[in-house]
């Protein structure tokens, strides 16, 4: 997985590099995440790892599956991707374009994990918790874990917070066995 991600940084920064100068950053997004989808394919990923195809004919493939979906400079992408063997990256490139991306934009994504379904009043307290913290915008995804008993746990970039019922239980435990 850091091979494919240290591989994939110089792409993602050029990419990146590119849409920011053209002030398109949520179009390169849009072309990147259905790349990804079409890369992630298991069609196309047997079309990608078959040794009887030039990297031409894969590109051209890969181009074709994409029509409508992406943009001239879309296609250049795609072609350079294909020409040293990078086409399968994608998902990772997207990944990395991404943060960088919500970098730009001083926006963050934070994940809440809970033991139950988030309301909207809490959603905003929390997101508002966030942002004072962070100094940056929130966007909050929510997720529902049952195996959490109570509490919840957020995620925001290298941020853990675990205010869940199991990780008190967790430390407890390692505080016990001291």
């Amino acid at each position: 997985m850091s091979e494919n991600t240290t591989a994939a940084r110089p792409y993602a920064k050029a990419v990146f590099e590119v849409a920011r100068d053209a002030s398109n950053l949520a179009g390169w997004s849009d072309q990147l995440a259905f790349m990804s989808a079409v890369a992630h394919d298991p069609n196309m990923r047997a079309l990608l790892d078959s040794p009887k195809l030039t990297r031409e004919t894969i590109a051209k493939a890969f181009i074709e599956v994409c029509e409508g979906k992406v943009d001239d400079a879309g296609r250049n992408f795609i072609r350079l991707l294909a020409e040293n063997g990078r086409l399968a990256l994608l998902p990772e490139i997207t990944a990395l374009f991404e943060v960088m991306r919500a970098d730009a934009e001083n926006k963050v994504e934070a994940t809440v994990i809970s033991a139950q379904a988030v309301d909207a009043e809490q959603q905003k307290s929390i997101a508002a918790a966030l942002k004072k913290r962070l100094g940056r915008e929130v966007e909050l995804v929510c997720e529902v874990d049952d195996s959490l008993i109570g509490g919840a746990i957020i995620r925001a970039g290298d941020l853990v917070i675990d205010g869940s019922v199991r990780g008190r239980l967790a430390r407890l435990a390692t505080n016990l066995s001291r």
